[in-house]
C-alpha cells in the first residue's frame, strides 16, 4: 500500500494537546534552569558549570522553538490505513518510516487516554506485537474505538483460520 493511498490521519485537537503538553515541559525545564542559576551564583560554583548552564539554556530554548512547529508536521506527517491482512503505518518529520504490521502478528490492541486527551476527547491506540509495539496517537474517541474493535476483529478472524 503506497502512503498516498492511506487517508486515516489523527485528529486536529492533537496538534493544540501536543504543543500544550510541550509548553508545560518547557516551563518545568526553565524553572530548573532559573534554580540551577541561583544555585550558581549562591554557591560561587567553578566557571565551567556557568558555561554548562549557558548551553543548557540554548538548547532549551531551541528546544522551545522547535516544540512550537513540530506538532503541526507531525500532524501533517501521520496516516494510517487498515485492512483484514495489515496494518499500516506512516509518520516522520525528519525521519519518515513506514510501518506494516500483519494483524495474524498482533497480540493486543489498547487504548490509552492523559488528562489533556480527555479535554479534547482524544485517545492513543497502541498494537502490540511480539517482538515490537506501535502508537497512533490523538484519536478522537469513536474512531479510536472503532479502529481498536476493528483491529482486534481482524486479529481474532485471522487467528482463527490459522
Amino acid at each position: 500500500m503506497d502512503e498516498k493511498d492511506l487517508k486515516h490521519t489523527i485528529s486536529p485537537h492533537f496538534i493544540k494537546v501536543r504543543l500544550i503538553s510541550e509548553m508545560i515541559t518547557n516551563i518545568i525545564g526553565f524553572i530548573v534552569l532559573l534554580i540551577l542559576y541561583w544555585l550558581d551564583g549562591y554557591f560561587q560554583w567553578p566557571d565551567w558549570v556557568g558555561w554548562i548552564l549557558h548551553i543548557l539554556l540554548i538548547l532549551t530554548i531551541l528546544g522551545t522553538i522547535w516544540d512550537l512547529f513540530e506538532p503541526k508536521y507531525l500532524y501533517r506527517s501521520w496516516r494510517y490505513g487498515l485492512d483484514p491482512e495489515y496494518l499500516y503505518l506512516s509518520y516522520g518529520v525528519i525521519k519518515k518510516e513506514w510501518v506494516t504490521i500483519p494483524v495474524t502478528k498482533i497480540q493486543s490492541v489498547s487504548s490509552t487516554q492523559g488528562p489533556l486527551m480527555k479535554m479534547y476527547k482524544l485517545r492513543s491506540i497502541k498494537v502490540e506485537t511480539m517482538g515490537s509495539s506501535q502508537t497512533i496517537p490523538g484519536l478522537d474517541e469513536p474512531t479510536a474505538f472503532k479502529l481498536k474493535e476493528e483491529i482486534a476483529e481482524y486479529a481474532k478472524l485471522k487467528e482463527e483460520e490459522s
